[in-house]
C-alpha cells in the first residue's frame, strides 16, 4: 500500500478540552439530535453536560474532516446491542454506513475518532487512576497486574492499560466481562508527553499519548494506523 493510500485509510482521532471544542466556530447544540439534547439535559451538573455536548460535537468534527463534508450535515445516532434503545450504545452515522466513529469524555476533556476501519478511542484523567485501579484484579491479566504493581507509579500505569482496554471494547474486540483475558503486558507502560507512542497488538495498531495540557491519558486502536488531527485550538 502506498503512503498516500495509507493516509487515506488512516482513522482520524482528536483530543481537546471540552471548552475548546465548544468554542469551535461550527460547534453548538444545534448540531445534536433531539435524543442527544434530551440526554444532555439530564445531566445535573453543567460540567457534565458540557463534556457530553463537546464529545458529540468533536466526533462530528472528526467525521466531517474524514468525509470532506460540512459538520452541520452529519447525523449521529447510537444503539445499544443489548436492549436496542437509541439513547446509548455504540455511535454510528446513519447516512454514512461505511464510516466508523468513536467518542469518549471525562472531566473537561474529550476524545473522538472517525475512520473507514473500526476505530476506538478512550480518554481518562490521571487523577482518576486511584478509583479506577480498584478494579485492576478484575480487568488485568496476571502479567499485566504484576507489571502495574511493580511500576514506579502504579496508578498511572494502570490508567494506561485501562484506556487501551476501553478502546478495545469500543471496537468490539473484548467486553467488560472478558477484559482480564486480554494480555497487553508486552506493550510499554511508560508513555512520555509529546509525540504519541505507536505499537501493535495482534492485527491492531495502537496509538498512546499523554496530553500534558489536559493531564490525560489517551489511547486509540484500529486495524489501520490512527492519525492524530488538530481540529480545535489548544485550550
Amino acid at each position: 500500500m502506498t503512503t498516500e493510500a495509507q493516509e487515506q485509510d488512516a482513522p482520524l482521532v482528536a483530543v481537546a478540552s471540552a471548552d475548546a471544542v465548544l468554542r469551535h466556530p461550527e460547534a453548538g447544540e444545534h448540531l445534536l439530535t433531539e435524543i442527544e439534547r434530551a440526554r444532555a439535559a439530564r445531566f445535573r451538573q453543567e460540567s457534565g453536560r458540557a463534556d457530553f455536548v463537546a464529545g458529540h460535537v468533536l466526533v462530528r468534527l472528526c467525521a466531517a474532516r474524514l468525509l470532506g463534508v460540512p459538520v452541520a450535515g452529519l447525523v449521529l445516532a447510537q444503539e445499544c446491542p443489548d436492549c436496542g434503545l437509541a439513547d446509548h450504545g455504540k455511535p454510528y452515522l446513519p447516512d454514512h454506513p461505511g464510516v466508523e466513529v468513536t467518542l469518549s469524555h471525562t472531566r473537561g476533556v474529550v476524545a473522538a475518532g472517525a475512520g473507514r476501519r473500526p476505530v476506538g478511542v478512550d480518554v481518562e484523567l490521571a487523577g482518576r487512576g486511584g478509583s479506577l485501579r480498584a478494579v485492576a484484579r478484575r480487568v488485568l491479566a496476571p502479567a499485566e497486574l504484576a507489571l502495574v504493581e511493580a511500576a514506579p507509579e502504579p496508578d498511572r500505569a494502570f490508567l494506561r492499560q485501562w484506556v487501551r482496554k476501553e478502546s478495545l471494547i469500543k471496537i468490539g474486540r473484548v467486553t467488560l466481562d472478558t477484559l482480564g483475558q486480554v494480555d497487553l503486558s508486552a506493550l510499554p507502560l511508560e508513555v512520555p508527553p509529546g509525540a504519541p507512542l505507536r505499537s501493535r497488538f495482534e492485527d491492531l495498531h495502537l496509538l498512546d499519548w499523554a496530553d500534558p495540557g489536559q493531564g490525560a491519558a489517551v489511547a486509540a486502536v484500529s486495524t489501520a494506523p490512527p492519525r492524530i488531527v488538530e481540529l480545535v485550538p489548544a485550550g
